[in-house]
């Protein structure tokens, strides 16, 4: 089950996504879906267009599948996708 806490131990594909911060003022607002991601870059799906982002210079809004929206800096999910799941993340509960 998705929620906030686990967010970015969990898969983005398929998650409701946008932009609220990015190097390139173009890109931010734009809304979609996550249809990929890889080391580096999520791949989204807006409209008819495909948007590569580089993970380090974005800021996302996700909406996960409670309605719940979740701010989720790129830097904190860099890497591979399937190593995600193994990173530690500082618990804000200590």
């Amino acid at each position: 089950m998705i929620n906030p806490q686990n967010l970015i131990r969990h898969e983005l594909v398929g998650l409701n996504a946008t932009v609220s911060e990015y190097d390139d003022t173009k890109f931010i607002g734009i809304s979609g879906c996550i249809i990929d991601e890889t080391k580096d870059m999520i791949l989204m799906m807006s409209g008819q267009k495909r948007i590569w982002l580089v993970k380090d210079k974005v800021t996302l809004d996700i909406t996960i599948p409670s309605g719940d929206v979740v701010r989720v800096l790129g830097e904190r999910i860099s890497g591979r996708p399937e190593d995600r799941i193994r990173k530690k993340t500082p618990s804000k509960w200590k």
